[in-house]
């Protein structure tokens, strides 16, 4: 199975850049936490630098992020969610 994700880099809050993932979660099994390490794994070992990690995912009819506070909270101000740009198989 592949499971996209938006791989990207921004500058942080205290001024140094900060490389992320967003994965995208279409369902999620409630195991979120193993879900995420095993997916952030996955894209470091193929060789994507990452800090921090989150999943999205659509919980009726709103969209949802698990993962890192302060990426969720960053993630959840966006007016958009990050373009999938990445895939990984899992």
């Amino acid at each position: 199975m592949q499971v996209e994700f938006a791989h990207l880099r921004e500058r942080s809050t205290s001024g140094g850049w900060i490389d992320f993932a967003v994965f995208n979660a279409k369902s999620t099994s409630g195991n979120n936490g193993s879900l995420l390490a095993e997916l952030t794994m996955r894209a470091r070992n193929a060789g994507c630098k990452i800090d921090q990690s989150a999943l999205v995912f659509r919980e009726g009819s709103r969209t949802r992020f698990y993962g890192d506070q302060n990426l969720v909270k960053y993630l959840s101000s966006l007016p958009y969610v990050p373009q999938f740009n990445k895939a990984i198989s899992f």
